[in-house]
């Protein structure tokens, strides 16, 4: 990971690697990402998680990947941070049991939590950072995360290069303080920041965001 200067330990090589094998074994049986991908893993999946790890607050401790799927990038953010307590929301029960078997064979010291259900239907996490990956449109992202978030937390969000497009339709129904960061596995993609977000119209739903 030396294109982030993030230093990586042999442990942690160590638990990347359990989190390959397990993920090409699992391919097999259920679609956990595009085969396209599987020749180049290590970029595709765990250097394109990693790349969010300069933008955890120091003082972060607990983070929810929402959808995780595959425990990207819930799962690689673990297996570099073991001060931060990460849950991975899921509503593939499948996918659940994947997520279980690849946090044993990368033998996390801060094993993450699954919570198997729909985003907005599982027990609210109170995370300080909120991060989703190929997961939804931006706005019904925030409306997810707004659920999960902590007062003071932020969301880091993967987009794609489309993310220009799909700002400007959240922005009809939310005001967003946001931050695009150039990605830096894919010149068209983007790492949104964002620090404070709530709906346009105020309305007391349940969908609304945090104000900071």
């Amino acid at each position: 990971m030396s294109a982030l200067g993030v230093s990586v330990s042999r442990e942690t090589l160590g638990r990347l690697d359990a989190l390959s094998d397990v993920l090409l074994k699992w391919q097999k049986a259920i679609n956990l990402v595009s085969n396209g991908t599987l020749n180049d893993i290590w970029v595709r999946h765990f250097l394109d998680s990693a790349q969010l790890l300069p933008l955890i607050p120091p003082e972060a401790r607990t983070l929810a990947d929402l959808g995780t799927g595959a425990g990207f990038p819930g799962l690689v953010i673990s297996a570099f941070r073991s001060d931060i307590t990460v849950t991975l929301v899921e509503s593939d029960a499948r996918k659940g049991a994947y997520l279980g078997e690849a946090s044993r064979r990368m033998g996390l010291p801060t094993p993450p939590k699954i919570a198997i259900g729909r985003i907005e239907a599982v027990g609210p996490v109170g995370a300080d950072v909120i991060t989703a990956r190929a997961l939804a449109p931006l706005g019904q992202l925030l409306s997810w995360a707004a659920r999960h978030q902590a007062p003071a937390g932020i969301c880091l969000l993967h987009k794609g290069a489309k993310w220009r497009a799909e700002l400007d339709e959240a922005l009809q129904e939310w005001e967003i303080s946001c931050e695009p960061i150039r990605s830096i596995t894919d010149r068209d993609a983007v790492l949104l920041r964002i620090r404070s977000y709530r709906p346009t119209d105020h309305s007391d739903r349940q969908s609304e965001g945090r104000g900071r």
